[in-house]
């Protein structure tokens, strides 16, 4: 399922992208160049939502706000939101 989308550059970023395009280079062509530039800021996204992620979880452990790992995630996933939604 292609889809297309059609950018408006200045002469500055057009020639950024012919210079990292094309004979010689790693990408042979724009659109390699800019998926790949989009799939890094994906990874750089999805990897500062982890940190907060793992940050928010050790000021909770600080907190005390920690319970025992009985060995089956999801049961303690379903135990965590039930005790949560009751403090409510």
């Amino acid at each position: 399922m292609a889809n297309s989308i059609n950018l408006s550059l200045t002469d500055e970023l057009r020639t950024f992208i012919n210079n990292n395009t094309g004979d010689g280079t790693l990408y042979a062509t724009p659109s390699e160049f800019l998926r790949q530039i989009i799939r890094e800021k994906k990874e750089r996204i999805e990897a500062a939502n982890l940190r907060d992620a793992i940050v928010e979880g050790y000021q909770n452990a600080i907190a005390g706000q920690t319970s025992p790992f009985s060995g089956n995630l999801k049961d303690d996933m379903k135990k965590f939101a039930n005790n949560n939604r009751n403090k409510k």
